[in-house]
């Protein structure tokens, strides 16, 4: 099975074609995508046809699932969660912030695959980051103040009751589920070196991340949100246009990625699985 690989002419994605990702794969092509997965953070597999089933399939070939907590998984399916939006819906669009997925967690998720199954005619489109370009063209003297440090990441400001998908969250048709949990730490680098490029990149963001090790809490927000707003300049984006039965894998080692609207209207159903760690 050969892959066409074609990038996507930003900051990072690609979109590969020549793969029947509901058929199990062979090493090779395994390796293959994975490859193609490393160098662009984000693919793209179009016209994919894929049961429940058939993406937990893809997902256990590049690791076990990930634990997601905080968010009911579908019926049946333990390891998969529903993002859906209904076309009457009025709450804030669900993960419309920049984030690394589960960045909170004491190892983290390696990657997370998203299948479109009912996507809107407009809108929704999701954003991602570059953080390796992020590291590399930020200034020195920004650089030289986030060496050695250690951010404080957590998932209190979202689901925890008191979060932003608390108990003032209503008329949502997703099935989020806060709780006390959310107000645990974790301490991970802000620089950190990818486990298997072994290229330097910035991890996580605002939103998880709640302040740095061993700064005053008004002094590390500062830093934090001085590295926000470097770290998400549209240089550093890729902006992915969503079509029906298109599969998507991100690296959440080295990208940040947010949802956007614009498709009041009409109904958005996507299932998620996460690749836990190695």
């Amino acid at each position: 099975m050969k892959l066409e690989i074609t990038p996507s002419g930003q900051a990072c994605g690609a979109a590969v074609r020549g793969a029947d990702l509901s058929k199990p794969m062979t090493k090779d092509t395994i390796a293959a995508v994975r490859a193609a997965w490393l160098e662009h953070q984000v693919l793209a597999f179009p016209d994919q046809k894929l049961t429940d089933e058939q993406l937990e399939a893809y997902t256990l070939s590049f690791g076990p699932f990930g634990e997601d907590p905080f968010i009911a998984p579908i019926p049946g399916h333990p390891h998969i969660i529903a993002v859906k939006r209904m076309a009457d819906e009025t709450s804030p669009v669900f993960a419309e912030s920049w984030h690394s997925d589960w960045s909170f967690q004491a190892k983290p998720p390696q990657g997370t695959c998203l299948y479109g199954k009912t996507i809107p005619p407009v809108g929704g489109d999701t954003l991602f980051t570059n953080q390796y370009l992020a590291l590399e063209r930020m200034p020195g003297d920004l650089r030289k103040r986030i060496e050695g440090k250690r951010a404080v990441h957590s998932a209190r400001n979202a689901y925890a009751p008191t979060g932003f998908y608390g108990a003032g969250d209503r008329g949502r048709s997703m099935d989020i589920r806060p709780s006390d949990d959310a107000q645990a730490v974790q301490t991970h680098p802000v620089i950190h070196t990818h486990p298997e490029t072994g290229r330097e990149c910035l991890f996580g963001t605002a939103g998880y991340i709640i302040g740095i090790e061993g700064m005053e809490p008004a002094e590390g927000w500062d830093l934090v949100s001085e590295i926000y707003r470097w770290q998400t300049r549209p240089e550093f984006q890729y902006r992915h246009k969503w079509s029906p039965d298109m599969l998507v894998m991100w690296d959440n080692r080295c990208t940040l990625h947010m949802a956007t609207g614009g498709y009041a209207g009409h109904d958005r159903l996507l299932h998620r699985t996460t690749i836990g760690a190695a």
